[in-house]
């Protein structure tokens, strides 16, 4: 019997790119908002507001598109016209329909694994938005299940093996969130595998203790993964 009855794959910025959209996006409303003030006020304005919002909107493009418009009327002190308002939503359409381009060997690696375990995506975000990426990226026919959630919590990471019927012990996360993807599966009792991502949002690069470092894995690439995983079913 294989050790891990389930391997579960976050989607953004571990299947595919995704955190450039948001940074574009940035660069584009602070090109916009320049006559009003300069970038770095745009930046630290928008970062504050879209850490604020968490709460109450989540994750997601149509998340951070609210945290742009309120960024941009607090960032020009409500001089920004209507018409400019609009271009900071056109700006969050085109991350909507923008290609999805799939990160380095994740096809090989996603295809291979689904030929020996049962295969699930957990993502976070707008479900609207991220079943879009999934189908657009085609990688959706080879997940069995797919989970896409408001946060990825210790709570929510139990409640999703319960309903799957999952044992703790059995099931492997591999993700690029150290706060999201790691730390609240080995706090249940599952494994972790981290792939680091070049340029993480810095609210999910949680640092982890030196108890933590020992609990999970950690490679440089998904082309990695396979040979990871027959070590550790055979370990």
């Amino acid at each position: 019997m294989k050790r891990f009855s389930v391997i579960a794959f976050d989607a953004d910025d571990t299947l595919w790119d995704n955190e450039h959209l948001y940074l574009r996006a940035e660069e584009q409303l602070k090109d916009l908002l320049l006559p009003y003030c300069p970038p770095e006020k745009t930046a630290q304005v928008l970062h504050q507001i879209d850490i604020a919002n968490l709460p109450d909107f989540g994750y997601g493009i149509k998340a951070y598109t609210l945290s742009m418009v309120e960024a941009a009327v607090e960032a020009t002190e409500g001089r920004i016209s209507a018409v400019e308002l609009r271009k900071v939503v056109d700006l969050a359409r085109g991350m909507l329909h923008a290609k999805v381009e799939l990160l380095p060997h994740a096809e090989q690696c996603v295809a291979a694994m689904a030929a020996t375990h049962t295969l699930m995506v957990i993502t976070k975000g707008d479900p609207h938005d991220q079943t879009a990426k999934l189908e657009r990226s085609g990688l959706q026919s080879y997940f069995q299940q797919v989970e896409i959630v408001a946060d990825k919590t210790l709570a929510v990471y139990k409640d999703i093996l319960a309903r799957h019927r999952i044992k703790p012990e059995r099931f492997l996360m591999v993700g690029n969130s150290l706060r999201s993807d790691i730390l609240p599966v080995i706090l249940l009792g599952g494994q972790a595998i981290f792939v680091p991502y070049w340029n993480t949002w810095m609210h999910e690069n949680t640092p982890p203790s030196k108890e933590h470092e020992r609990r999970y894995h950690k490679i440089e690439h998904l082309g990695q993964l396979r040979e990871l995983v027959k070590q550790l079913e055979i370990s």
